[in-house]
């Protein structure tokens, strides 16, 4: 009995949240319900977890989530999400290699293998979500079908036809591939509806670094260009590239007191709210000094700061502060400062900015520090457009 075909409204489709911090702001909301994605990236750039996330997302919203595994066995899977501290409860997990493909009197030689395997392997797939009805599917991974495939006609084909199942049963469809096939093979990229590459850099010094680009996305707006993420215990968090033009708030632009009448004085009337100050001079000059009395005359007003120091030790600045009759201790106690200590290239360009912009719009900060601007400079290796 043929089921029926499920119909939505064009241009009347919800958006459903991808279960990745940060990925949901890039893609301006979501991704589109009942449309195949392809997630690709070379192995070890987070795949897997961000297909994780996606589905644990649907579980938690009471769908049904289904993951079809041809490159991981469940046990595998089980195991990475609970380096994460997650469950997999509630998802349906599918090995379509078994211990029986791995027996050489289960083999045939008749025909080609490809010619039986890649039938066999679709037929399980549409077997199962026959089966389980799931809302949600992850197929893991392309690169073992495509082999199978042996030529990329065959391939296309039965991504087409795969394509036009999952659609017709309403399912939101995350195809993996690592991109171990040869260069310039994008046959997917014309069939999938978004593209999402994930990389990877290793640097000279510090830890690598991952990007998330979105390739394509039909019918959505999207943050182009390259997003950074981490790959952290818990999961995966991506840091949308900023946009200051995006970025709006109402205040008053009267200036304030930097706590010194001769500053004031020189500044024509204080610091005014909505501006940047930049502090030149050679090393000991008192840049800081002025930086944590301006500060601290915010804080005395009331208002919340947040310090980034990339210089030297959050000791050593508590310390110098303290001898020069500025005490931090009591504001940070409060909690209307935050001092953050940066480590180099232990931070991405598109971190530091989520950091600072959390600083503001979550914890309300009236002033941000950053010490200084050359450490932050050097804090980014290979950032010479930065």
């Amino acid at each position: 009995m043929t089921e029926p075909v499920t119909r939505r409204t064009p241009g009347k489709e919800p958006r459903i949240s991808t279960g990745v911090p940060g990925l949901d702001d890039v893609l301006c909301g979501g991704l589109t319900p009942s449309r195949l994605y392809l997630l690709e990236g070379t192995p070890g750039t987070g795949k897997t977890t961000i297909a994780l996330q996606f589905l644990r997302e649907g579980a938690a919203r009471d769908e049904r989530a289904l993951y079809v595994t041809l490159s991981e066995t469940s046990d595998e899977l089980r195991a990475a999400a609970a380096t994460h501290g997650w469950s997999l409860d509630g998802i349906d997990l599918y090995e379509l290699v078994d211990e029986m493909g791995l027996d050489p009197d289960s083999e045939q030689s008749i025909l080609h293998p490809s010619e039986l395997e890649l039938g066999e392997t679709v037929k399980d797939v549409i077997a199962r979500v026959g089966e389980t009805k799931p809302d949600r599917v992850v197929f893991d991974s392309l690169s073992e079908l495509r082999l199978l495939a042996q030529n990329p006609l065959r391939y296309r084909r039965q991504i087409l036809a795969l394509k036009r199942f999952f659609a017709k049963r309403a399912c939101t469809v995350l195809l993996l591939d690592d991109k171990t096939s040869e260069t310039g093979d994008v046959q997917l990229h014309s069939i999938a509806h978004g593209v999402i590459s994930l990389d990877q850099m290793a640097r000279e010094y510090g830890s690598e670094r991952r990007r998330l680009r979105i390739v394509k996305m039909r019918g959505i707006k999207f943050s182009g260009g390259h997003h950074d993420f981490a790959l952290e215990t818990g999961g995966i968090r991506v840091f949308p590239r900023l946009i200051a033009s995006e970025h709006h708030a109402a205040f008053d632009p009267v200036a304030k007191s930097t706590g010194s009448a001769e500053l004031d004085l020189l500044l024509g009337g204080g610091l005014v709210p909505g501006t940047n100050m930049l502090l030149l001079g050679p090393s000991g000059v008192g840049k800081t000094t002025t930086a944590v009395r301006c500060m601290k005359a915010a804080l005395e007003r009331g208002e919340t700061a947040t310090y980034y120091l990339f210089d030297e030790g959050l000791a050593t600045l508590m310390t110098r502060a303290a001898t020069l009759g500025m005490d931090l201790r009591p504001h940070v106690e409060s909690g209307r400062l935050t001092i953050t200590q940066i480590d180099p290239a232990e931070v991405s360009p598109g971190e530091f900015a989520t950091m600072a912009r959390e600083a503001v719009e979550k914890r309300g900060s009236s002033v941000v520090v950053i010490d200084s601007l050359n450490a932050y400079l050097h804090a980014m290796p290979g950032e010479e457009f930065l």
